[in-house]
Formats: structure tokens, sequence, C-alpha cells
């Protein structure tokens, strides 16, 4: 059994990607308002601030800070996946694994989560949170994506509204040219 080993520190700063089990599916975008109150729901339960969050048909990346005296961002990925799976009608196929453990087709079991070390990596991984909708060619702007805290960001003065896009140019990859 491979041994999954996370960093927890209280108070701490992650980056978290988390996909859909099926890859080519839109249940992400197709029921945004589910998922945002699953997050709510959470949210009112185990605080957590939101510092950046992008949501793509198939996978999602945001950025967490928890409370100074908490670590335990694993319990509220699990309640909000859990909400999500519960509001969604059961017409995914499932494996015998799943079928065994009483699971839902919804979600990929893991997770990645990388704990954010300094004001450069948090920079890094801001950009790269909201520059994904362009390098997964969704939009050609990242101000055209609509799920995403790119937009609040703007309003609070953090990236200027034409940032990627509207005169600078990003490839594929993500990366400025």
């Amino acid at each position: 059994m491979p041994d999954y080993r996370r960093n927890r520190a209280p108070g701490g700063t992650y980056f978290f990607t988390v996909n859909l089990l099926q890859r080519n599916r839109t249940l992400l975008t197709d029921n945004i308002e589910l998922l945002r109150e699953s997050v709510r729901t959470t949210r009112r339960a185990k605080p957590f601030h939101i510092d950046a969050w992008v949501v793509l048909p198939e996978h999602m990346h945001c950025i967490w800070t928890l409370p100074e005296d908490d670590a335990d961002y694993a319990s509220r990925w699990k309640a909000i996946k859990i909400a999500f799976s519960k509001a969604l009608p059961r017409t995914e196929l499932l494996n015998a694994a799943r079928q065994t453990k009483g699971e839902r087709g919804i979600w990929q079991r893991r997770y990645w989560e990388h704990t954010i070390r300094d004001e450069r990596d948090y920079a890094a991984h801001m950009d790269y949170v909201h520059i994904n909708p362009v390098k997964h060619a969704h939009v050609k702007r990242v101000a055209d994506w609509p799920y995403s805290s790119f937009h609040r960001l703007v309003e609070a003065g953090v990236y200027a509204p034409n940032w990627a896009g509207g005169g600078d140019e990003i490839e594929a990859t993500g990366e400025r040219s």
C-alpha cells in the first residue's frame, strides 16, 4: 500500500489540485453553484481562508490558509467532496472496489497538496491558479474565465484587469512570452 505523506503545518498556506475521477466530464462547472454551496457549508463548520481558487470543468486548483491552530485540511476536502457528491444523481459507473466501499465514482481518491514555503512560492502558485484556464485553452484571457478568484483579486488591486491577456501574451504552458 502506498505511503502518502502530507505536510501539516498549523496555520499553514497550502496549494491544492483536486480532480474528477473521469477527466472528460464537466461536473464542476456544470454544477458550480452546488460546488460553491459545498465549500460555504464546509467553511461554516471548519473555517479557512480562500486565497485563490479556479474551477475548471474537470479539476480545480486553490490556495487556502488555515486557522493558526489548525492543520486539518483533509477533513475539509472530505466534507466538500461528500457534500458535492451527495447532491448529484447516481449516474456514474462504479468499479467493484468503489461499490464495496460504498464510494461514488466522482472524485479521484487522492489530491495534490503543496505547503507554500515563502512569498515567492506563494506568488508563483497564485499565478499558476489564475493562468490555468488559459493554459488549458478554455479562454484566451484570464479575465474571461468566470469560475476564478481572479475577479475578486482584481477588485482588491492584486492583479491588473488585463493580466495574462490583453497585451501580455501567454503561451500554452502558462509562461509569459
